[in-house]
């Protein structure tokens, strides 16, 4: 036992890749259980997160063929506005522009139409992706690859310019273009993987609130996915970021405006065995300090998740009626993992350490989708 932990201790100290305590190669791994590269095509279930030091180069590789395979039926085509002088009416025509620089003189006329083009914000995002992963990369083979068909995306008219979040957000995939999904699923990941660390090096990031801000909303992503993935073929359902009401028997007109709403991070069902698991994630101690004692849990989070779970008793819904709640916390080097039963219901306090191994972090989840101490319904 010993010995594996020194051995562990070791490879810690040999990445010298960290954002703020936790190794970079951790936070790869949250990636990948928060990116729908990991729910598509069954992905999550050959073993990517067993190997997360080498994970930048299986990304770029599934990336790359995804693009391979769109070249050969022909990457997706879109639509772009553009406005020019023609010598032939196409799409409408703009009066003004047409009358102030005396196009019909000349025979021409200004017009405003849709041109069907291959230089789309998805295929730009795409190229551009390719050419970051291409930087991390360990396979010079992989880079290489990666390289050779930005050139050839680019060669076909994709130009190098990457969309903005805005244009990317509102892409949206139809019939004819599903094909696309593993592709962008996979360069979405790719520029994920593209964070820079606090190794010296080219870029440096440090962790402000911004980072520490972008890793908690990493992290409530990453259980969701995680879950999603591995515990789906069990019979469970995942369900993300759903709502719970309040039992309101009366109210005046203007509550609504002013009540909080309950916002969950993930919801397990069980069906079959009748169990239901509400987990709330937070990025914070999972103790702070007491009035009089050295370490108490945060009163706060204590509340919100007993909020949770007795305020849908009594609604019809049996699962409800006999709930679990799962506080998670991350950690660096801190386990705690402790219930206690509140009125019928097992609420769990617990943390991932993300300093150790992704084996380790496999196994810590998977452990909190069991059973510890039991409601009463389930005794």
């Amino acid at each position: 036992m010993k010995a594996a932990q020194q051995t562990r201790e070791e490879e810690l100290t040999d990445t010298p890749c960290f954002v703020g305590r936790i190794p970079v190669r951790n936070l790869w791994l949250l990636m990948l259980y928060a990116s729908d590269l990991f729910r598509t095509r069954g992905i999550g279930m050959v073993g990517l997160e067993d190997s997360p030091d080498d994970l930048p180069d299986l990304i770029a590789e599934i990336l790359a063929h995804a693009v391979e395979v769109r070249q050969r039926r022909r990457l997706s085509l879109g639509y772009r506005s553009r406005e020019a002088a023609l010598n032939r009416v196409r799409g409408r025509i703009d009066v003004l522009a047409t009358e102030r620089r005396q196009l019909l003189d000349r025979g021409m006329v200004a017009c405003r139409f849709d041109e069907l083009t291959i230089d789309t914000p998805r295929n730009r995002f795409v190229r551009a992706a390719l050419e970051a992963i291409s930087r991390i990369v360990q396979r010079q083979d992989v880079a290489h690859r990666c390289r050779a068909l930005a050139g050839s995306m680019k060669a076909q008219g994709v130009s190098g310019e990457p969309p903005t979040r805005a244009q990317m957000s509102t892409d949206r995939f139809g019939r004819h273009d599903a094909d696309d999904r593993l592709m962008v699923a996979a360069a979405k990941l790719a520029f994920e993987l593209t964070l820079p660390t606090e190794a010296s090096g080219a870029n440096v990031l440090t962790l402000p609130d911004r980072e520490a801000t972008w890793v908690r909303r990493l992290f409530e992503r990453a259980i969701g996915g995680f879950y999603d993935v591995v515990l789906s073929p069990q019979g469970w359902q995942v369900k993300c970021g759903g709502t719970l009401g309040w039992q309101i028997s009366q109210k005046t007109t203007g509550i609504d405006i002013i009540l909080p709403t309950m916002r969950t991070d993930v919801v397990l069902d069980h069906p079959i065995t009748g169990r239901r698991i509400v987990i709330d994630t937070k990025f914070t101690s999972i103790v702070t300090n007491g009035w009089y004692r050295e370490e108490t849990l945060r009163s706060g989070y204590v509340y919100q998740i007993y909020a949770y779970l007795r305020s849908q008793v009594g609604r019809g819904d049996a699962l409800a009626d006999f709930a679990s709640g799962l506080l998670l916390h991350p950690a660096i080097g801190q386990m705690v993992d402790e219930t206690a039963v509140i009125q019928g219901h097992p609420v769990r306090f617990a943390t991932v350490d993300l300093t150790t191994t992704p084996a380790e972090i496999r196994e810590q989840l998977l452990r909190f989708s069991e059973p510890t101490l039991l409601s009463a319904s389930q005794q």
